[in-house]
C-alpha cells in the first residue's frame, strides 16, 4: 500500500514535469521556427496544461477502466471549479467580465449539459455508453470551440522575436521534448497502475479513486495556474485557466477516450454531473 502510494506521487511529478518540460521544448521549438503565440497558445499551452487528464485517461482506456476515465474528468471539473477557483478568490476576489458571463461561462454550461445527456441516453441500448459517435460529436464541438478561440484572439499582438543568443539548440529542445513525453508515458502509467491496485486493496471503485485522488493530482498545473494568477490579481487569467480546462477535459479528453474504446457509463457519476452544472450554473449567476 504505502509504495504504491509513492509510485503515485512519484507518477504524478513525473506527470507535471513532463508536462513543463513539454511544453517549454515545444514553445521555445516553435518560437525559433517563428510561428505565432496564438497558434502556441492553441495547441502547446493547451495541451500541456491538460497532458496529465489526457495521459491517465489514454492509458484508462486502453485498459478498459471506465470508471477511471470518467471519475478523472468528472472530477478534475469539479475540482476546478470549486476547490481551485475557490482558492483563487481567497486569494484575490475574482471580477468575471461580461464577455466571459455571456460567452465563456455558458459554453461550459452548455457542453456540461450535453455531455449529461450524451451519457444518459438509451435510445439505442438497454445501457448507456459514451460511444464513438458520442466522442465524434464533440470533437467537431472541440474543433468549433478552437475556432472561435482563434476569432477571438486573431487581432492579439505577437511575441518579441528572440533574438539568436537566447535560443537553446535544436537537438536541447528536441531532447526536452522527448524527455517530456517519456515523462508523461511513465507518470501515467505509475498512477493508474497504482491508484486501481490501492481500488483493488481498500475495495473502493474506481469511481471513488478517479473522482478523489487520480483528478485532484491531474488538476494540479491548473492549481499553480490560478493560483499564481490570483496572486498577480490577473482575474481573466484565474478564471480563464478553469472554464478553458473545463471545456478541453469533456470536448477533447473524454473524446479522445470514447474513439479509442466506447466507455460504458456508471449512472452513479450522475450526481456529480449535477453538482458540477450547479456550480457553472451559480458561476454564471454571481
Amino acid at each position: 500500500m504505502i509504495i504504491s502510494l509513492l509510485l503515485i506521487v512519484v507518477g504524478f511529478a513525473a506527470l507535471i514535469f513532463g508536462a513543463n518540460w513539454l511544453v517549454d521544448g515545444a514553445a521555445a521549438l516553435a518560437k525559433k521556427y517563428k510561428v505565432s503565440d496564438l497558434a502556441i497558445g492553441l495547441t502547446i499551452v493547451a495541451f500541456g496544461t491538460s497532458a496529465p487528464e489526457l495521459v491517465v485517461n489514454i492509458i484508462s482506456s486502453l485498459n478498459g477502466y471506465s470508471d477511471l476515465v470518467l471519475g478523472n474528468v468528472i472530477g478534475s471539473n469539479n475540482i476546478n471549479l470549486f476547490i481551485i477557483l475557490g482558492i483563487s478568490g481567497l486569494i484575490f476576489p475574482i471580477k468575471v467580465q461580461s464577455s466571459t458571463a455571456w460567452k465563456e461561462i455558458p459554453i461550459s454550461l452548455f457542453v456540461t449539459v450535453l455531455l449529461l445527456f450524451l451519457l444518459n441516453d438509451f435510445t439505442f441500448s438497454q445501457t448507456s455508453t459514451f460511444s464513438r459517435l458520442d466522442g465524434t460529436i464533440m470533437l467537431i464541438l472541440f474543433l468549433v470551440f478552437l475556432y472561435y478561440v482563434f476569432l477571438q484572439m486573431k487581432n492579439e499582438p505577437h511575441a518579441e522575436t528572440i533574438t539568436e543568443g537566447t535560443q537553446k539548440s535544436t537537438l536541447k529542445l528536441w531532447t526536452l521534448i522527448i524527455v517530456g513525453l517519456a515523462g508523461l508515458v511513465i507518470g501515467g502509467q505509475l498512477v493508474v497502475e497504482n491508484c486501481v491496485s490501492i481500488a483493488k486493496k481498500l475495495e473502493v471503485s474506481e469511481k471513488i479513486i478517479g473522482l478523489t485522488i487520480v483528478a485532484l493530482g491531474t488538476s494540479l498545473p491548473e492549481l499553480v495556474t490560478s493560483i499564481v494568477a490570483a496572486l498577480k490579481k490577473n482575474s481573466d487569467i484565474a478564471i480563464g485557466n478553469i472554464l478553458g480546462s473545463n471545456i478541453f477535459n469533456i470536448l477533447f479528453i473524454l473524446s479522445i477516450s470514447s474513439l479509442i474504446k466506447p466507455i460504458p457509463y456508471n449512472t452513479k457519476f450522475n450526481l456529480d454531473m449535477y453538482i458540477l452544472i450547479g456550480g457553472t450554473v451559480f458561476l454564471f449567476t454571481s
